[in-house]
């Protein structure tokens, strides 16, 4: 099949999925379907690949061309076929709707827009939605155009910062920019403004549909909530009396809701076609990623999928709330799929957020200005000291120590035989010293109606930041021991709360509900529950008991305390005593403060995978070798640490199956012979010999993969029983902590720290430098990560970011970056990049922007990755002759200096001098351009 016939095929089939009906001219039947995709018209000078009718009638034209094909110059072309339509198919005015396609890349535009631009679709639109496109007379481009002009916006009771942000947000509608963000200090109103504008796009746009995107379901019932409370300037009615707004909670779209709000992982899943527990909308984006993509060193998320039931075009706006949390990588598809404007609303804008959003910054609101403005309140930090904090402690030999499961908390006493050495690093991980966790409290509450808050009597509503949940149960009963007060003085906030007179799991929602309200509850303890997002008021205090290497994320947190209200709302729930909120406090008793920041949450680069993290990866799709094989050795050594109990229970929920049994069928999904023998037996069933004694046929490349997913799926089923990952997990946690009750704490310091900051400088050198400071660089960084999800960086795109970095700085060559970097944190660099090497820059930027913990030279992580891929190959039988190896080595050294390789590259040395493409196409005949593209997307991923 010629690359030409493949991209008609792919296009066949994704017009079909849209709901065309795809027939070839000469069988033209216009009663089939509403919209009929016509092969090879006839024109009045050439012919048409596709002609689009809807209702008989010629709406648009597809110009395919074959993979690889640059469409940027096509729109011509198809545009001149729009004009040349044979006389019983002629229309009075020009054709509207065009797209030029691949199969792999595709492209539309309508002509009726004031600026007709092309832009990047993941499939075609339904007939359905063209005809109601026509029908509506002016288009939304149109519409959004004269929309600042013609509507003016009623500014009664708004902020200046939300008309800031909504008039120059639609200013940049007005040029159909297709990605904006809005930057909106914590506390400034976002959500609100949010309503604000998307009620404009509804009623003077036309918008049909707005998807309004979270991270969590907590977050999106709270988005309900302030759409349902809205109330709009010029009817005086609220939101939802108007239009309706769905929270998604299922997999089934509301065809008649105006607005739908749903968790962007629940949206992945169902273009996955999938099933998704309620239970994970709970969770944040940030931990079902994780559980997809941790312990991976490069990634392959399971790809979205064309849902008919979701077209393209279901939406015209998607909003992502808090939007530099999510939106990249895995959940990046999501946004990808969808053929419509992007709105990016944050508080703590990364520089892949600019990037992403194509540095389309139409408002920046940041902390400051929104102090400034009385928007926000500012804040100071109060530094705790002690000496186990800051050194960790030992405990002598001969003395008794506690034993506690992390699960159940049972306790039981061990004499220690040696002497018990821990760093301040394990405290609240394998060692409890409650002693530090009591010195802490203490010099909190000493302080605090002294010189924190002077004058006051009730303690202000207080969040403690706890390491996890086992850390925060401890700090709870440790707070109501310090202030000597009862149970409803202090309450642990997480996906754990258990309430003892219920005897039942809270819903987080009514803590946190009662955290706002109650004047009783005055301290809560969280770990990530209320880290984010979560708007409590009354809060004028952070205690920080753990630290936070992530600068995005530790505004977020610090975001919790900057919001204002009334005197009267604080006194409601802090007594008459609390006379206004004019500041927050941070108290740092971990050096939260001090510690290096970067611009990712450490979450999506942990290499170290948790049990019942890597349990749900497998649940939901992540099945690669490396996960495989860790869950087989995890399961093995859970095995010989089971009671006899816990083997009962886990052999129920496995159908009589032991963990042993079940890592050897892990194992064994990746056993080469067991799916060799399996594609075999899948031969030999479809196609296998006509007559008794001739030889099986051996399995195509299709059944050794469907023999694969066969025995990858068979093993992996138990997982899929939630029950099952439930008690795995709770056996692997029931390993003991230490309870340190010999050493005693000791405070070392205390009091506020002038010289304490906000973020830590970090490496500071110039190039990290001058990436932060120069927004004009932001233009060729984004090539690194604002590029449609299966677009790959190429040497053109590469050589334009060297040449816009050389530019604007002379000395950023590639060796002079790396020298700096190896002098600046040596223990970071790996090996010596190669004088000139300029695909090393790749590696330069990613460190930089601390995408990569090690900086060592792309040809090395390029050959790494290469041996691995080899092995592979091997472990699949799959063999190559010395002369093949020789040219793979070529092919891989050339990507490891220009990051891709395509046919043309053949013509030049090293190749031309051993045959080029011709040679290269004896050697490896038709799949070399399989070959190629594989390579290209293992080697330089």
């Amino acid at each position: 099949m010629t690359p030409e016939e493949q991209a008609r095929l792919d296009i066949d089939k994704q017009l079909t999925a849209s709901g065309w009906a795809v027939q070839d001219y000469a069988r033209y039947n216009a009663g089939a379907a509403q919209g009929i995709a016509l092969r090879e018209v006839p024109l009045k000078s050439g012919r048409c690949d596709y002609l689009l009718l809807v209702d008989r009638k010629p709406v648009g034209v597809v110009e395919a061309k074959k993979t690889g094909t640059p469409l940027s110059s096509i729109s011509e072309q198809s545009g001149h076929y729009g004009t040349k339509l044979p006389d019983f198919f002629a229309i009075s005015t020009q054709l509207p709707f065009y797209y030029e396609s691949t199969g792999v890349e595709t492209f539309f535009r309508d002509e009726r827009d004031p600026e007709p631009r092309s832009r990047q679709v993941f499939s075609f639109h339904r007939p359905e939605t063209l005809a109601a496109l026509l029908a509506e007379g002016s288009t939304l481009r149109a519409r959004l155009a004269q929309m600042p002009s013609s509507h003016p916006l009623l500014t009664a009771g708004m902020r200046a910062c939300q008309i800031e942000g909504i008039t120059n947000l639609e200013q940049s509608f007005a040029v159909a920019r297709p990605r904006a963000l809005i930057q909106m200090a914590t506390g400034a109103g976002k959500t609100y403004t949010a309503c604000a504008f998307t009620y404009r796009l509804i009623k003077h746009a036309g918008a049909r549909r707005v998807l309004f995107l979270v991270d969590r379901a907590n977050l999106g019932r709270q988005a309900t909530a302030e759409f349902q409370h809205f109330v709009t300037p010029d009817t005086g009615r609220k939101f939802t009396e108007i239009y309706n707004v769905q929270h998604l909670t299922s997999n089934q779209l509301d065809s008649v809701s105006r607005v739908t709000i749903c968790t962007i992982q629940r949206l992945y899943a169902m273009l996955r076609g999938e099933e998704m527990d309620e239970e994970l909308d709970e969770k944040s984006g940030f931990e079902v990623a994780a559980a997809l993509a941790d312990g991976c060193v490069e990634p392959r998320p399971r790809d979205v999928a064309y849902v008919p039931a979701i077209p393209i075009e279901a939406f015209d706006f998607i909003v992502t709330d808090d939007c530099h949390r999510s939106i990249y990588n895995l959940w990046r598809q999501v946004l990808d799929y969808f053929d419509a404007f992007l709105i990016g609303l944050t508080a703590t804008p990364s520089k892949q957020t600019i990037g992403f959003f194509n540095q389309n910054l139409v408002m920046e609101y940041n902390h400051e200005r929104a102090v400034a403005d009385g928007v926000n309140v500012g804040y100071e930090v109060y530094r705790i000291k002690t000496q186990v904090t800051e050194q960790g402690g030992k405990v002598e030999k001969g003395f008794y120590v506690d034993k506690r499961s992390r699960e159940t908390r049972a306790r039981r006493w061990e004499l220690l035989d040696e002497d018990l050495s821990y760093a301040a690093q394990a405290l609240d991980r394998s060692v409890v010293v409650p002693s530090q966790i009591r010195t802490v409290l203490q010099a909190f509450k000493d302080a605090l109606f002294t010189e924190l808050f002077p004058g006051r009597t009730l303690v202000p509503k207080t969040l403690i930041f706890a390491k996890d949940d086992s850390h925060a149960e401890d700090i709870v009963h440790l707070v109501r021991d310090v202030f000597g007060k009862g149970n409803d003085f202090a309450k642990k906030i997480t996906y754990k709360s258990y309430n003892t007179e219920t005897k039942r799991y809270e819903k987080s929602e009514t803590l946190i509900q009662e955290f706002r309200t109650s004047p009783q509850l005055r301290i809560a303890v969280t770990v990530d529950m209320i880290a984010t997002g979560t708007d409590i008021k009354p809060l004028e205090c952070l205690l920080f008991l753990r630290d936070v290497r992530s600068r995005v994320y530790f505004e977020q947190m610090k975001g919790r305390g900057t919001r204002v209200l009334t005197a009267t709302d604080l006194q409601a729930v802090s007594g008459a005593d609390a006379h206004a909120k004019t500041h927050f406090l941070i108290v740092d008793a971990v050096g939260v403060c001090e510690s290096d920041k970067t611009d990712s949450r450490p979450l999506e680069r942990q290499r170290s995978v948790a049990f019942d993290k890597l349990l749900l990866g497998v649940a939901l799709g992540k099945r690669d070798e490396d996960t495989l094989t860790t869950l087989a050795g995890r399961l093995a050594r859970l095995d010989r640490e089971l009671t006899a109990p816990q083997r009962e229970e886990i052999a129920v929920l496995a159908r009589g199956k032991t963990l042993a049994q079940l890592s050897a069928a892990l194992l064994g999904a990746i056993d080469p012979d067991k799916i060799a023998a399996t594609a075999t037996f899948i031969a030999a069933s479809e196609n296998g010999p006509c007559c008794s004694g001739d030889p099986v046929p051996d399995p195509t490349p299709e059944q050794v993969e469907q023999a694969r997913e066969h025995v990858v799926d068979e093993a992996c089923a138990p997982f899929d029983n939630p029950a099952l990952r439930d008690a795995l997990a709770k056996a692997k946690q029931d390993a003991e902590q230490t309870i340190d009750t010999v050493t005693i704490d000791t405070l070392t310091s205390q009091g506020f720290d002038p010289a304490a900051k906000a973020r830590a400088d970090g490496l500071v050198q110039g190039f990290r430098d001058y990436i932060e400071q120069h927004k004009a660089e932001i233009t060729a960084l984004q090539l690194l990560y604002s590029r449609p999800y299966k677009q790959r960086l190429t040497e053109k795109m590469l050589k334009e970011l060297e040449k816009k970095l050389r530019e604007q700085h002379a000395a950023w060559t590639e060796d002079n970056l790396w020298n700096a970097f190896a002098a600046a944190a040596p223990e970071k660099v790996k090996g010596r990049s190669q004088a000139g090497r300029f695909a090393d820059l790749v590696a330069l930027v990613r460190f930089a922007l601390e995408q990569q913990p090690v900086l060592e030279p792309f040809a090395e992580s390029v050959t790494t990755r290469f041996n691995e891929w080899l092995m592979d190959k091997a472990k699949a039988n799959v063999t190559f002759a010395p002369e093949q190896l020789g040219w793979l080595n070529l092919i891989r050294d050339h990507i490891a200096t220009s990051l891709s390789i395509e046919p043309d590259d053949f013509d030049y040395a090293p190749f031309s001098q051993r045959g080029g493409l011709g040679k290269a196409h004896q050697l490896f005949g038709e799949q070399l351009p399989k070959l190629l593209d594989e390579l290209n997307e293992v080697l330089a991923a």
